[in-house]
């Protein structure tokens, strides 16, 4: 704590952003603005949905609710504040709340990795053995997944902001991102980081390839038994169902080891920072409307609820 407060006593950290004045990114700023709303208010919509609609309360709904609590915590714990900075022109963040980012950032992504992985065991379990899902999936097994998940990811979270914020920096301080992105921060340490950088890039194979392996071999087993179904139809909507969480994950986890698993060599800033946009903005947006707009339990709860607001402003 007393080195935090050391710190904290110095120049704050200077976010460099990603968009300039020029015409062409006030069009991508402004693009960039409709995707955050979209996802604010599509994550908070299905949020609703599923505790307002008592049909909605089953264990994969459940799952999708703190899916959409991850990526709503996750698009206000970066956009806000890159917003303020290019509307003011003042790009400074302060040493305690660069921590707060990296922490929660970390924390939010690694608990989002594991529940994804746990939501493709799911579909498994509903789709390879019905008649044993209730049991295999009870109350208490949902609360120990999605506890674990976010357990793993606030320890994670905890402990690398931490190391981080320890470290002393010098120089301009100058993070070449639009938040405090870990890696980009570790580059303004006064000390050598390597060993620690070699533990976080461990660190993420696994957080990132444990759960990508579940996901993986729990829809090999779902593929084997839709091959296996008598009834095309059940084959089909099995496969419906499991399609959206397959679109979620590729980009999730596309967009993730894209950045944390490339050699350092290979890192370049400015497509680190457009990909950050795209799993920190795009994909918390593209969650909601893919498992929404392709399922009709989700829609038929909205159809419910606008009838519910249209006869009660009629009263």
């Amino acid at each position: 704590m007393e080195i935090w407060l050391n710190q904290s006593s110095t120049d704050d950290f200077i976010l460099l952003g990603i968009f300039s004045h020029s015409p062409t990114d006030l069009v991508l700023f402004s693009v960039v603005m409709v995707v955050f709303t979209v996802a604010l208010c599509g994550n908070v919509l299905l949020l609703f949905l599923i505790y307002g609609d008592p049909q909605l309360h089953t264990p994969m709904y459940f799952f999708l609710s703190q899916l959409s609590l991850m990526d709503l915590i996750l698009v206000c714990t970066n956009v806000p504040k890159m917003v303020v900075n290019f509307l003011t022109g003042r790009k400074s963040i302060s040493f305690v709340g660069c921590g707060i980012q990296i922490g929660l950032f970390v924390c939010l992504v690694g608990s989002e990795g594991f529940l994804l992985g746990f939501m493709a065991y799911d579909r498994y379990v509903a789709i390879s053995h019905p008649l044993h899902y209730p049991v295999l999936m009870s109350q208490r097994v949902c609360l120990q997944i999605v506890g674990s998940s976010w357990a793993f990811g606030i320890i994670d979270g905890v402990i690398q902001m931490v190391v981080v914020m320890t470290f002393p920096y010098c120089g301009l301080r100058e993070v070449n991102h639009f938040f405090c992105e870990m890696l980009s921060l570790l580059k303004l340490a006064c000390i050598d980081t390597s060993i620690f950088e070699n533990v976080i890039y461990a660190c993420c194979v696994f957080m990132l390839f444990l759960p990508f392996s579940i996901t993986m071999a729990s829809y090999a087993f779902i593929l084997r038994a839709v091959l296996l179904m008598r009834s095309a139809q059940a084959g089909k909507k099995a496969l419906a169902t499991c399609s959206s969480h397959l679109t979620a994950v590729s980009l999730f986890y596309g967009a993730a080891m894209f950045i944390y698993l490339r050699p350092r060599r290979y890192r370049v800033p400015s497509h680190d920072k457009v990909v950050s946009i795209f799993y920190t903005v795009l994909t918390p947006m593209l969650n909601p409307l893919i498992y929404s707009l392709r399922n009709r339990d989700v829609m038929r709860a909205l159809r419910k609820g606008l009838d519910h607001c249209r006869i009660s402003s009629q009263h």
